[in-house]
């Protein structure tokens, strides 16, 4: 029997009704601000604004609006909060902004010639720095406050035939070292010194500290796919990865660390997920088939599932994880929210106030009982 008060882990709430822009091709969210790239180039940055009437819920509006430079697409949005920066991927370069403005960064200049990018997961973690937890709590986001470290962030340039590391702090781009790798990297995803990458076909980890390389499994099982399936690689926990492989009837979901030892269950879908997040302990999976399917990492059992939003036709649906964290005013739970009646405590008694006239049935007959019983032991209680 379904519990009429229990609230499930994830509830759809619209945040932004429409974008008129351009068509959304990314997004990024952390605290009070949304942060949203179109297929035209355009960058959005939207606010969570107060309203007027105080019995209406706060809602996001449209902050700012700026054009990137080529025009182009914007592939990748990544926000770093320690450091107070974005790195934005478009046209195969990436650029460093500065959070919460989004303005060009100083004392950087533009990466070219990218096929994928990958910052250590571990850092994207740190605490936020000063500047964007002050401003958080002042929109009563409930976010964390613990001022953000000021140490460099670690990062991985994938080109064409190389792997290069960089580190970034709030005042430079540092390059570090480059690694020899073989073309047609499509994902990449780094966890301390293990950089996990897939191609169309493999998926590969490198020890960072070694230069050494490993392949790990298959992205198709089936002959012929390869470059029409979409990797999927997700850090779970430090050094230890999730990938995705599809094997002509489903998709199975396997645990790796980063020296390619299986770890936990394995995961299936019925089919290939367009997009896959975690959120731990759960991770969620949209499905071709509009729905979305949140599994327990821990159990590896189906804890919900959701239909996905109706973005109309042409419309293209798609998760993204937020690792710091945002603001999202609901009223979803309201109706989950009932009065209650409370006994208040009198000279070290508790009293229960009922309404004489109010015809009482045998349950709540039971119940009166036992709260004289409680009474006369001198414990309080609470009548739900």
């Amino acid at each position: 029997m379904v519990n009429p008060l229990e609230v499930p882990p994830y509830l759809l709430q619209p945040l932004i009704p429409s974008v008129t822009a351009g068509t959304v091709t990314c997004a990024q969210a952390f605290g009070s601000e949304i942060y949203v790239g179109c297929s035209n180039g355009e960058l959005l940055r939207y606010a969570l604004q107060p309203d007027a009437d105080p019995t209406k819920l706060d809602a996001y509006t449209l902050l700012s609006q700026q054009s990137h430079p080529s025009g182009k697409q914007i592939d990748e949005l990544i926000l770093i909060p320690c450091i107070a920066r974005a790195l934005i991927l478009c046209d195969r370069q990436f650029h460093v902004y500065t959070l919460p403005s989004l303005d060009l960064a100083p004392n950087t200049k533009s990466i070219r010639n990218v096929e994928a990018l990958a910052v250590d997961h571990n850092h994207l973690q740190r605490p936020a720095a000063t500047s964007l937890t002050t401003r958080a709590t002042s929109t009563s986001t409930n976010l964390p406050t613990e001022r953000g470290k000021s140490d460099s962030v670690d990062l991985c340039v994938i080109k064409r035939s190389t792997i290069a590391t960089y580190s970034l702090s709030e005042e430079k781009l540092t390059f570090t070292r480059e690694i020899p790798f073989r073309s047609g990297a499509l994902l990449a995803r780094r966890s301390g010194h293990h950089l996990c990458i897939a191609t169309a076909d493999i998926y590969s980890v490198i020890d960072l500290a070694t230069a050494q390389m490993f392949e790990l499994l298959p992205v198709t099982q089936v002959e012929g796919t390869a470059g029409t399936i979409k990797p999927h690689i997700l850090v779970i926990s430090p050094s230890e990865f999730l990938l995705l492989s599809w094997t002509g009837g489903s998709t199975l979901g396997l645990f790796i660390t980063g020296d390619g030892d299986p770890v936990r269950g394995t995961l299936e879908w019925p089919a290939h997920p367009v997009s896959v997040c975690l959120d731990y302990p759960y991770l969620t999976t949209l499905l071709p088939n509009s729905t979305i399917e949140v599994h327990s990492i821990e159990t590896q059992a189906i804890i919900q599932v959701l239909p996905a939003p109706d973005f109309g036709e042409g419309g293209r649906p798609g998760l993204v994880s937020c690792l710091a964290g945002y603001a999202a005013p609901s009223s979803e739970r309201w109706d989950k929210m009932r009065k209650v009646k409370v006994g208040l405590v009198r000279s070290g008694k508790v009293g229960l106030k009922m309404d004489d006239k109010k015809v009482l049935d045998e349950g709540q007959n039971e119940k009166i009982d036992e709260v004289e019983k409680e009474k006369d032991a001198d414990v309080p209680s609470v009548s739900i």
